[in-house]
């Protein structure tokens, strides 16, 4: 029992799933495919509708027919997309532009695609082409350039009524690239653009240069009103403390003076001589200076004493 159901499953059953097939029983249509049965050289009709299906329950008993006296076509209808390059087209200055296109297609008809033209592809994209040739030519180079969303709607809107004649229709269509053609002019274009480039990064550079001058000096012209400012206060300042000290009390404003002077002069780096108070220096030089030079002795001829109190 087991080996008669290990034939049924291996060899049988495969085998009759195979010669329904072959007769046009049931036919398996996968996704973004379609199916079109043709007898007697006449389209009888088109399944697709991805799954299992049934070619007698749709067409009746001419299905049974087709393996003999028909044909059956699979097309392909999921989304595809193109790029066509270096389209030539001029502009109105005369300049030669390439130009790339990509669009989008699918089959939406598949008997008018095995149809109604043998060569369903190619006559799309010659169309595609020279609708984008006849669209761009002659334009202006900045529109050329910056108006492409705009010129690729209009290629669409010249391209598609031809296209679902022949059993596409068409989806996006983008000029994704127009770039001179011409060495020579590319080569002058990238120089005039470097030289501009230069011009305007050293415009750039004196620009920040003088605002950076400008900030500088108008800074420093600050700084100095406000350390002017300071040392005109400075004086106004320690005179009217001075005179609210001498008001107060006449001794410390002495004081006051003499520590000031001590300042001055310990600031001015001069050499100090310091001598007792009790001593007359200026009557001892007034004797010297009048007597006889050769027997003239000193004013004194030990150290004086310094008081300690």
């Amino acid at each position: 029992m087991f080996v008669v159901s290990l034939i049924l499953g291996l060899v049988l059953i495969p085998a009759f799933l195979w010669f329904a097939r072959v007769f046009g029983l049931y036919a398996i249509v996968h996704e973004s495919e379609a199916q079109v049965f043709t007898l007697f050289g006449k389209v009888i009709g088109t399944l697709d509708e991805a799954g299992l299906q049934v070619p007698f329950t749709r067409f009746g008993p001419k299905a049974l027919l087709i393996p003999f006296f028909g044909k059956m076509y699979k097309v392909d209808t999921a989304l595809r997309q193109h790029y066509l390059r270096g389209q030539m087209v001029n502009s109105e200055e005369g300049t030669p532009m390439g130009v790339g296109i990509w669009y989008e297609k699918r089959v939406n008809d598949p008997e008018a695609y095995l149809f109604v033209n043998s060569n369903p592809e190619g006559s799309l994209e010659a169309n595609v082409a020279s609708s984008a040739i006849s669209v761009l030519s002659n334009l202006d180079m900045d529109k050329m350039l910056e108006d492409r969303h705009s010129l690729s709607r209009t290629v669409r809107e010249s391209v598609s009524p031809l296209s679902e004649k022949w059993g596409y229709k068409l989806g996006s269509v983008y000029i994704r690239k127009v770039a001179f053609t011409d060495k020579q002019m590319v080569d002058n274009i990238t120089d005039k653009v470097g030289k501009r480039l230069v011009q305007v990064t050293s415009a750039m550079k004196q620009d920040g240069d003088n605002r950076v001058g400008l900030i500088k000096s108008q800074t420093a012209k600050k700084v100095s009103q406000k350390m002017a400012e300071a040392a005109a206060a400075r004086p106004r300042i320690v005179g009217k403390t001075l005179n609210d000290i001498a008001k107060k009390d006449e001794e410390v404003l002495a004081s006051v003076l003499e520590v000031m002077e001590t300042e001055k002069l310990l600031a001015s780096g001069a050499s100090v001589d310091l001598l007792p108070e009790n001593i007359q220096v200026l009557a001892s030089l007034g004797d010297s200076s009048n007597a006889n030079p050769r027997f003239s002795a000193p004013a004194f001829s030990s150290p004086p004493e310094i008081p300690t109190e």
